[in-house]
């Protein structure tokens, strides 16, 4: 059973997941800041910082995602780039 919660935890929601990285990055930011006042009551601040673990990751994914484009870019004979090559997803 826990490991069911464990596994529930771990997925993104979607509200998240539709989220560009600058907004995902601006929501975390701005949920770093509440927590660093200590203002809110200890259930928000759990709320929060579970989301921002959740926002923390999908930031990431979306650095990894650029970070593989930007490796695939094919460089020509003259240094500059001719295109992309093939985005292996393994």
């Amino acid at each position: 059973m826990a490991k069911q919660k464990t596994e529930d935890a771990d997925q993104i929601p979607d509200d998240i997941a539709a989220l560009s990285f600058e907004d995902a990055l601006a929501e975390l930011e701005d949920i770093v800041r509440e927590l660093e006042t200590g203002d809110g009551d200890l259930d928000a601040s759990i709320a929060g910082y579970s989301r921002g673990v959740h926002l923390k990751k999908h930031c990431e994914a979306k650095l990894k995602e650029a970070e593989a484009k930007i490796e695939k870019i094919v460089v020509g004979a003259g240094g500059s780039p001719e295109g992309t090559g093939p985005l292996d997803d393994a």
